[in-house]
């Protein structure tokens, strides 16, 4: 059984979270575009006109990590999520539970990590919010950091709830009969 993509027959928190993971990767995207129009309008305006535009580095560097977060949950969902599976693939042959029982401690381990992830970043994201703290130079550029805090824990959430769909879909019963 697969536990790419979510079928028709999933409950609707798990087409919820589809629904979310794809909105968060559209987003994604679009903030992809949005760079790559940014970085080429600076581009231009450094040979054009001798004047590069104010705070490309500091938009490239904070929408890097937004992106990560962004798509990421989308990647796991469509098993995407970049790994070596020679050895999960032969024990998949010889041992579907075996396989299903790594692929449950690869997913719960990931659940902890990105739930540690969450936590840690959430102080960071109230402190930011509170102070204004923002990245760049006053008079300059200047931007938030807060959204990319809040898209890191974001990210994380939908993640570790993906992990936990994959679990859930990897052991369904369908149709009352055992997998």
């Amino acid at each position: 059984m697969s536990d790419k993509i979510g079928a028709a027959e999933d409950p609707l928190p798990l087409r919820w979270l589809d629904h979310v993971a794809t909105a968060m990767n559209v987003t994604g995207s679009s903030l992809i575009l949005a760079l790559m129009v940014l970085i080429g309008l600076d581009v231009a305006g450094r040979n054009l006109l001798g004047a590069p535009l104010p705070g490309v580095p500091e938009m490239v560097s904070l929408s890097i990590v937004a992106i990560v977060f962004l798509q990421s949950p989308q990647t796991l969902r469509a098993g995407r999520m970049p790994r070596s599976t020679a050895l999960l693939d032969m024990l998949t042959k010889r041992s579907p539970r075996l396989a299903a029982a790594i692929e449950d401690v690869w997913d719960m381990i990931g659940i902890g990590v990105l739930a540690t992830v969450a936590w840690a970043t959430w102080p960071r994201l109230v402190r930011d919010w509170e102070r204004g703290t923002f990245i760049g130079a006053i008079g300059d550029f200047t931007a938030p950091t807060w959204p990319v805090k809040a898209t890191i824990v974001a990210g994380s959430v939908v993640l570790v709830l993906q992990f936990l769909a994959r679990i859930w879909r990897r052991h369904r019963i369908p149709d009352g009969k055992a997998q």
